[in-house]
C-alpha cells in the first residue's frame, strides 16, 4: 500500500528524531516474523533503553543522509527492522543479539555507531562488552582497592606495634611477679 508524500516526510521527520537521540542504531531483518515476535523484541529493546521499529529502507537512507550519517545500503534491503540506541548502545546490541539468538526469524545484519559502519561481527563484538554499569562498578573496585590496602598495610602495623607492646607488658608482668616470688621467699 502506497504512502502519501506527506506520510513519509513525517516519517523521515522521526527517524532524524530517533537518529539525532541514538548512540548507534542496528539494522536486522525480521523476514517471516509475526506481530507477538516483533511486540516482544520491541519489549526487549525498551528495557535495554532503546527503541525498535520497522523501517521503510528508502525513507531511513534518506533520515541517514540528512543527519550526515553513513548509510549502510547492502543492510538496508528487504524487511529491515532497526534498533535505535537511545541509552546504551552495548545494552541495546546485547539485547539484539541474545533476542536472535532465540527466535530464527529475526536477523542482525548490522548498523552503525558515531559514523562508523559495522558488521553482524562488530555488533556481536560490541554486545559482549559489560554495561556501563558493570563498567562503573569496575571502575570503583579499580579505585577502592588501593584504599582498602593501605588501611590494611596501616592496621597490620597498628596491630604489631599493638602486639609488641602487650608483649612486653607481659614480660615485664613476668618479671614483676617473679621478682615478689623472691622477696616474698627472702622475707619468709
Amino acid at each position: 500500500m502506497a504512502i502519501s508524500k506527506e506520510r513519509k516526510n513525517e516519517l523521515v521527520a522521526q527517524y532524524m528524531d530517533l537518529l539525532r537521540r541514538s548512540d548507534a542504531i542496528f539494522i536486522t531483518e525480521y523476514t517471516g516474523a509475526n506481530v507477538k515476535t516483533l511486540e516482544e523484541l520491541r519489549s526487549k529493546v525498551y528495557e535495554a533503553q532503546g527503541e525498535y521499529h520497522v523501517t521503510k529502507n528508502t525513507l531511513l537512507k534518506h533520515a541517514l543522509k540528512a543527519s550526515d550519517m553513513p548509510v549502510p545500503e547492502k543492510l538496508m534491503v528487504g524487511q529491515v527492522g532497526t534498533g535505535f540506541a537511545l541509552g546504551n548502545a552495548p545494552a541495546l546490541a546485547k539485547a539484539l543479539v541474545d533476542f536472535a539468538s532465540t527466535h530464527d526469524m529475526i536477523k542482525l545484519r548490522g548498523g552503525v555507531l558515531g559514523n562508523k559502519m559495522l558488521s553482524e561481527d562488530d555488533v556481536q563484538a560490541l554486545a559482549k562488552l559489560p554495561s556501563l554499569d558493570q563498567l562503573r562498578a569496575q571502575l570503583i573496585g579499580m579505585i577502592n582497592a588501593p584504599a582498602q590496602n593501605l588501611v590494611g598495610v596501616i592496621a597490620g602495623g597498628v596491630r604489631q606495634v599493638i602486639n609488641v607492646i602487650d608483649a612486653y607488658a607481659k614480660s615485664e608482668d613476668n618479671a614483676v611477679d617473679a621478682n615478689a616470688g623472691e622477696v616474698a621467699q627472702a622475707v619468709a
